[in-house]
C-alpha cells in the first residue's frame, strides 16, 4: 500500500490503513483541508456560496472516491458541479466555464488501476502553486474538523462539459478543420479503457477523421500499462500497420498526455509530440504576423524544442520539472506554447493545462499542411535520443553532496540549478540532468545526445563520478 502526499495533491493505492494508502479517511481529511484553504484564499461575504467542479477518469475506484469528495465538499457548505467522466483538461476548462472557485480532478494519470488521486485546481482551472499545495498538506494533518449545519449544506448539479471542450478546440484559429477534413485521415486510437474513449472519438468525428478504436470502453480495466510509452503500445503499432492507417494515437487515462505512432508502426516518440505541435504553431504565428514566439518546456525535455523555436526566431525557456512550474514560466514570458517531454502539450490560447485534445487537433493540422506521412514529418525535426538512468542511495545526505560536486567539476560548462543540476554541453549539443526524487532516496539522471549510445555513455560518465564521490 502506498500514499504519496505532494504539493500537487494526494495519490495512493486503494485500500489499507489510513495514512498508508488512499483510504476514505485520507480522502475526507484532504478534501476538508482543500475547503479550509479555499476560503482563506478566496474570502467571500457572508452568505456567498463557494462552487467547486469535480471530474473523474474511468478508474474502478472513481465512484467511491467521487462520493467521498463530493460528500465532504457538501458538508463544508460548498456547492458542487459534477462533471462525471471527464478528462483532466475538460475539468480544468469546466472550472472556467462555471466561474467556479476551484476544482478537484480524481485521477492517478498514468498509474495502474489500483491507484487514484485528488488533483487540486484554483479558480483559473490551473494547479495550485507550491505554497498553496503545502498549506493544504499542513492543514490535512489536523483533526480539528468543523462542518457546516444542515441549513448550509452545499447542493449538487451535474453537467457534461465534453462538447464545450471540443467546441473550444475547434474554434481555435490555428486548428485548420477544413484542411484536416480534406486530408481524409484514418487513425487508430488507443484510449486505454478510460475517458479518452469518450471524448477523443467525438473530436475526431467532428474533424472528419476515420477512427479505429482500441480499448475505448471506459471500464477502468486498463488493457495494458496505461503510460503511453512505446513498450506499452505494441497492439496500437500493430493495428496501425494492419489497418493501413495514417497515424496511431495514444492517450493516458485522464487524456493530458499524448503519444503518436507512425504509419509504419514505429513510435513518433512522445518527446516529439510537443516539438511537432510547437513547430506548426510557430510557423503559423510567423505567417500571420505574430511576434510572441516564446516556448517553454522542463529541464528534462528534448533540446529539439529549443532548436525548432530558434529556427523560427523565437526564444526558448526552461522550467523546473512539474506542470505547475512549466505553466508558471509560461505565464512569466507570455509563451506561445509549452509543455513537457512526456507528451504534454500546453496551449494557453485554449487554457493553461496539458491537453491531448488540442495536441491532436494541432498535430493533424500540421500533417494536413505539410502533406507528409508521419514518419516523413518526424525526419524533418532535429534528431536526439534521451537515456534515463538512476542512482540508488542508502544515505539521502549524499544527494546534495553529489549534486554540488558535479556542479564544481563541470563549472566551465553551462549549468542550470533551478531543479537539481543540468549540464549543457553546447558545442556537442548534448546535456545531462540530475535531480533528486521527492519520494525515494535516488538521483534521476537523464542525458540527451544525437544517438542513444552517446546519451548512455554521457550518463555513464556522470554515474562513475557519483560512485567515486560515494566511495
Amino acid at each position: 500500500m502506498t500514499l504519496i502526499k505532494s504539493i500537487s495533491g494526494i495519490r495512493g493505492t486503494i485500500g489499507g490503513h489510513p495514512g498508508d494508502a488512499l483510504t476514505p479517511v485520507d480522502i475526507v481529511k484532504f478534501t476538508y483541508a482543500y475547503c479550509v484553504k479555499l476560503r482563506e484564499r478566496r474570502p467571500k461575504a457572508e452568505g456567498e456560496r463557494y462552487k467547486v467542479v469535480v471530474g473523474k477518469d474511468a478508474r474502478i475506484s472513481g465512484e467511491m472516491v467521487e462520493n467521498l469528495v463530493v460528500g465532504t465538499l457538501l458538508a463544508c457548505g460548498v456547492d458542487v458541479v459534477k462533471a462525471g467522466f471527464a478528462s483532466t483538461p475538460t475539468t480544468e476548462m469546466a472550472v472556467v466555464f462555471e466561474e467556479a472557485d476551484g476544482g478537484i480532478i480524481l485521477t492517478a494519470s498514468h498509474n495502474p488501476k489500483q491507484w487514484n488521486a485528488l488533483k487540486l485546481l484554483n479558480e483559473k482551472g490551473e494547479f495550485l502553486n507550491a505554497a498553496e499545495g503545502q498549506a493544504i498538506l499542513d492543514c490535512a494533518e489536523s483533526e480539528d474538523f468543523d462542518f457546516c449545519d444542515v441549513d448550509s449544506i452545499g447542493v449538487v448539479e451535474e453537467t457534461d462539459f465534453t462538447d464545450r471542450h471540443i467546441d473550444a478546440v475547434l474554434d481555435l484559429p490555428a486548428v485548420d478543420c477544413e484542411a484536416i477534413r480534406k486530408a481524409g485521415f484514418k487513425v487508430v486510437l488507443d484510449a486505454v479503457n478510460s475517458v479518452g474513449g469518450i471524448i477523443m472519438p467525438r473530436l475526431l468525428e467532428r474533424l472528419g477523421v476515420e477512427c479505429v478504436g482500441l480499448n475505448c470502453e471506459p471500464t477502468g480495466h486498463f488493457a495494458h500499462n496505461p503510460e503511453p510509452l512505446p513498450k506499452n503500445l505494441e497492439e496500437l503499432s500493430r493495428t496501425v500497420v494492419e489497418s493501413k492507417a495514417d497515424l496511431g494515437i495514444s492517450v493516458d487515462p485522464d487524456v493530458d498526455r499524448l503519444a503518436f505512432i507512425c504509419e509504419n508502426g514505429e513510435p513518433f516518440v512522445e518527446e516529439y509530440t510537443l516539438v511537432s505541435v510547437a513547430d506548426y504553431l510557430l510557423e503559423y504565428e510567423v505567417a500571420n504576423g505574430g511576434k510572441q514566439l516564446d516556448t517553454v518546456s522542463n529541464l528534462s525535455s528534448t533540446r529539439a524544442l529549443r532548436d525548432v523555436t530558434e529556427k523560427h526566431g523565437g526564444c526558448y525557456h526552461a522550467a523546473a520539472v512539474g506542470e505547475v512550474n512549466v505553466t508558471t514560466e509560461m505565464h512569466r514570458v507570455n509563451a506561445l506554447i509549452g509543455g513537457e517531454g512526456n507528451g504534454g502539450v500546453i496551449y494557453p490560447a485554449l487554457h493553461s493545462g496539458r491537453d491531448a485534445m488540442v495536441g491532436v487537433a494541432l498535430f493533424l493540422s500540421n500533417l494536413a499542411h505539410k502533406k507528409l506521412t508521419v514518419s516523413e514529418l518526424k525526419k524533418t525535426y532535429p534528431q536526439y535520443a534521451i537515456a534515463k538512468n538512476r542512482i540508488d542511495l542508502s544515505d539521502t545526505a549524499m544527494i546534495d553532496r553529489i549534486l554540488n560536486e558535479i556542479k564544481r567539476i563541470y563549472a566551465d560548462e553551462n549549468i542550470n540549478d533551478i531543479d537539481g543540476v543540468k549540464i549543457s554541453f553546447e558545442q556537442q549539443r548534448e546535456w545531462v540532468h540530475l535531480r533528486k526524487s521527492n519520494t525515494e532516496p535516488i538521483i534521476r539522471i537523464y542525458a540527451e545526445a544525437a544517438t542513444l549510445e552517446r546519451a548512455d555513455a554521457l550518463a555513464g560518465s556522470i554515474i562513475e563520478i557519483a560512485k567515486r564521490i560515494i566511495g
